[in-house]
């Protein structure tokens, strides 16, 4: 198990009965990167991954 499979695992037990939007979720998605700069990268990548999912050129 990767260390971020932890992570992924707790959200999914809290959460995984809720409904969200996407702007929802970019939303919390810019409040973390504004706490925490260090992971913009990672979180833009992420960000594109899921726009891009049903491209298919990608």
């Amino acid at each position: 198990m990767y260390f971020t499979d932890r992570g992924l695992e707790e959200l999914e037990q809290r959460r995984g009965e809720e409904t969200v939007t996407l702007a929802w979720l970019a939303e919390r998605m810019r409040q973390f990167v504004d706490a925490s700069p260090e992971f913009e990268v990672p979180v833009e990548r992420l960000a594109t991954w899921l726009a891009r999912l049903d491209d298919e050129d990608d």
